[in-house]
């Protein structure tokens, strides 16, 4: 029998939005859209590879509740960019495999640099969203 996890093992949600030097602008564009219309915990751009990103990127975290309006948007309007949406739970490494939905191509991970559990590497749960943007367009 499969290993059924229940919803509530879900914190809350990131979207990685992936770009290199060709697609800089049009993912920063992107990011300014996403701003505008949700309410979300906008990250840094990373120009370069870090943790298990195999590219550029930046995150997007969400309130679960957002998911329904958030990444169907996503997929109408990502214009061609590569975009990873994963749970955030106790299971960090399965969160970025397992749990992963892609949106475009998917792009390498290096699953190495994750935890298998956080609490067995002494953290309680992911990193908070904290709502840093101020919507004034619907979606």
């Amino acid at each position: 029998m499969p290993v059924l996890y229940p919803l509530g093992d879900v914190f809350h949600y990131h979207a990685h939005i992936y770009y290199d030097d060709s697609s800089r602008e049009l993912a920063l564009q992107m990011r300014t859209l996403i701003a505008e219309r949700f309410p979300v915990d906008m990250g840094r751009l990373f120009e370069q590879p870090v943790g298990p990103h195999s590219l550029a990127q930046y995150e997007v975290g969400f309130l679960p509740e957002l998911f329904g309006t958030l990444v169907p948007w996503l997929m109408l309007n990502r214009q061609g960019l590569s975009v990873m949406v994963h749970p955030n739970t106790d299971r960090e490494r399965d969160d970025h495999s397992a749990g992963v939905l892609w949106l475009g191509q998917p792009c390498e991970l290096y699953l190495d640099a994750l935890a298998i559990s956080l609490q067995a590497r002494g953290e309680a749960e992911p990193r908070p969203v904290r709502i840093n943007t101020a919507p004034v367009l619907m979606p």
